[in-house]
């Protein structure tokens, strides 16, 4: 598979992936998560845990603090009990609670809407600051890659690569903008399924 074939080829998936759930990040943005924020707390989250308790643990995170003033706000012990679930979470209460207090100190409160000041977070990683910035703006410089799309992209033939950095560089030089955030909504729900 070529360029010229990845968008015919997300046309067939999106068609294909309209009885499955979509991916978190998506579905909590259509259900009003959508700073950029809470996509990327969402995201961190999200890191080797399930779609289903990625949901789950966001939802309750959010139903008590959505902002950096809130989170940063929270016990470390809170925060732990509303991260259980997911995977690994004391780390994460530290990036998160280090985003949280970080945002308010230097960006008054509201994450700047670039690359790479968000790669500059501890604990955020090229696919969580593509995918906030995709999902949340609906723009990313870089194609966020996960195992599921690293993995069907180099089934189909449309890359040859070992790793999703490598994935993420060679997508990027193929895809549009706009399928960037797209390939990544589509292909989550098709790897899993």
């Amino acid at each position: 598979m070529n360029a010229e074939q990845i968008a015919p080829a997300l046309d067939e998936v999106e068609a294909a992936v309209q009885p499955y759930a979509p991916a978190a990040l998506f579905t909590l943005a259509t259900e009003g998560y959508q700073t950029l924020f809470e996509i990327l707390i969402a995201c961190i989250v999200s890191v080797r845990t399930l779609e289903e308790d990625t949901l789950a643990v966001s939802r309750r995170l959010f139903s008590i603090a959505r902002t950096p003033a809130d989170i940063a706000a929270l016990a470390d012990d809170e925060l732990i009990a509303l991260l259980e679930g997911s995977t690994f979470p004391k780390p994460k209460v530290q990036q998160i609670k280090g985003i949280a207090e970080r945002a308010e100190r230097e960006f008054n409160g509201v994450l700047p809407a670039d690359y790479d000041a968000l790669l500059s977070f501890h604990g955020v990683g090229a696919k969580c600051a593509s995918l906030a910035l995709g999902v949340a703006t609906g723009e990313t410089p870089h194609t966020p890659v996960d195992t599921h799309v690293h993995r069907v992209v180099n089934r189909w033939g449309v890359v040859d690569t070992k790793t999703p950095e490598k994935t993420m560089i060679t997508l990027d030089a193929v895809l549009t903008e706009s399928d960037r955030v797209r390939i990544n909504r589509l292909l989550v729900p098709f790897g899993k399924h």
